[in-house]
């Protein structure tokens, strides 16, 4: 099976985060990047799948020059090679842009099952699995805890607030999955050593026949106008009761909209 796991990489969420003053894009120059933690299950899952039915492991991302640590990140992991879209008109790409590149990318490899995190840490939209499929023209197994391979058939287990839902398609198809999915393994030194040596391949706009005005902040969709860093926290209101304690509770709760 044709295997291609969709990694992002993303500004470490236990850490700082902000913004650029310049075009209010994500600053990921001054950041701790890491892989978006959600796809590392998407990894685990995809070699759990090659281990039992064969086939090919690819890691597919777009971002700048740096998304390279990822890359080789996620290729200590065990998977078997990695195509990196990168090209400086990227920046600034919406979500749908994203997708068109993405699908783009995804027609070259001919992936019988593409699986990647159910959001990303920085955007948390959750709309890139559905998007890809649209545009590909295959199904969405989103959401899911559970992913069963019975030859060319995929059922899911699709998490809910209620519990969850079964859904089967078949491939090639594409399945987001959430942290309840499995545990990642940690890369083993021998795997460290190894992915220095496994394959990277470029791959530009024009590589991929997208133009440079449909991606980036020309192309973009959506934006961020304008951005403030989060309020310190103040301190809360003191009630103190000489009387009329449950008349001025209510009343603050009645302008806080409790009541």
């Amino acid at each position: 099976m044709n295997i291609v796991v969709l990694v992002k990489q993303v500004p470490d969420s236990g850490a700082d985060r902000n913004l650029r003053t310049d075009d209010n894009t994500v600053d990921r120059g001054s950041a701790n990047n890491v892989i978006n933690e959600m796809d590392e299950y998407a990894i685990e899952e995809a070699l759990k799948i090659k281990e039992a039915h064969g086939g090919e492991v690819t890691i597919l991302t777009m971002g700048p020059d740096r998304a390279t640590e990822s890359i080789r990140k996620a290729l200590s992991m065990g998977p078997d090679k990695a195509v990196h879209v990168m090209d400086d008109a990227l920046h600034g790409s919406c979500a749908v842009a994203t997708s068109k590149v993405l699908a783009a990318a995804l027609g070259q490899l001919n992936a019988d099952l593409v699986l990647c995190g159910s959001e990303s840490t920085d955007g948390r939209v959750q709309v890139m699995p559905h998007m890809l499929a649209e545009r590909l023209g295959v199904a969405a197994l989103t959401g899911a805890r559970k992913l069963t391979v019975d030859g060319a058939t995929l059922t899911v287990e699709r998490q809910t607030e209620e519990g969850y839902e079964v859904v089967t398609a078949s491939t090639p198809a594409i399945v987001s999955v959430w942290d309840t999915i499995n545990e990642p393994r940690y890369p083993s030194f021998k795997g460290i050593m190894a992915a220095k040596k496994k394959p990277v391949q470029t791959l530009s706009l024009a590589d991929l026949g997208v133009a440079a005005g449909e991606v980036g902040f020309v192309g973009a969709t959506s934006a961020v106008v304008e951005h403030s860093k989060r309020p310190p926290r103040s301190g809360g209101t003191k009630v103190t009761d000489e009387g009329s304690g449950g008349t001025q509770l209510v009343e603050f709760l009645a302008t806080e909209k409790f009541v």
